[in-house]
């Protein structure tokens, strides 16, 4: 895999891509724009409870030990605002997130992934063997933020970008599916409103449960 992102040059934990050689994922109604976790249109269901992003799922899981929290995160219907729900409290983020968020996000491409192989994995695939990058403004962790020199340099550790190409690299090589199934994460207290998150797999029966009312504070 890494002869096919060899058009970056690492400092550090930072990356150097120039725009004309990679693919950016930047505004999610750009022709790469479902690569995003912020997309609409790649619903989720994980213990058949309806999560409408894969951002939503990923801000949740920081949040095992809180189910309220994460029911108000889930409840969103904007992936922005999914988010921002869980802001005031990151200071409760499971003690264990900054070491797992990666895998957590990995997880996640999966489930999107699993559950929208053929529209997300052409998209995926469409990319060819090109570096992917998040363009951010803020975040050089998950994506890579315009340098000051030129508009045309992404400087940044682009954590997302190479989850996707990691799945990419993945899904090429799927011939019997396997990807259309996803594992739980074998960490301590893997949990969905207060339940064991389970394996997710294809073709989900997308119905809000009776009890899966967003709470409002």
């Amino acid at each position: 895999m890494c002869s096919m992102i060899s058009s970056y040059k690492t400092t550090g934990d930072l990356r150097t891509y120039h725009r004309e050689e990679v693919v950016v994922v930047y505004k999610t109604r750009e022709s790469f724009g479902g690569l995003s976790n912020m997309a609409s249109g790649f619903p989720l269901q994980v213990n058949g409870i309806r999560i409408l992003t894969s951002e939503a799922l990923y801000q949740a899981c920081r949040f095992p030990h809180l189910p309220d929290v994460q029911r108000v995160i889930i409840g969103q219907h904007s992936p922005m605002t999914a988010k921002m729900k869980g802001k005031p409290y990151r200071n409760e983020s499971r003690s264990d997130w900054d070491q797992i968020r990666f895998k957590v996000m990995r997880w996640c491409l999966r489930v999107k992934l699993a559950q929208h192989y053929e529209p997300f994995g052409r998209l995926l695939l469409a990319t060819e063997d090109r570096p992917i990058v998040e363009q951010s403004r803020k975040d050089d962790y998950w994506g890579a933020k315009v340098s000051g020199v030129s508009e045309e340099v992404l400087i940044g550790q682009n954590v997302l970008g190479r989850l996707l190409m990691e799945l990419r690299e993945q899904l090429k090589s799927d011939t019997t599916g396997e990807l259309k199934m996803v594992a739980p994460m074998a960490v301590p207290s893997f949990l969905l409103l207060g339940n064991p998150i389970s394996i997710v797999t294809e073709y989900p029966v997308l119905q809000e449960p009776k009890d899966h009312q967003p709470a409002l504070f």
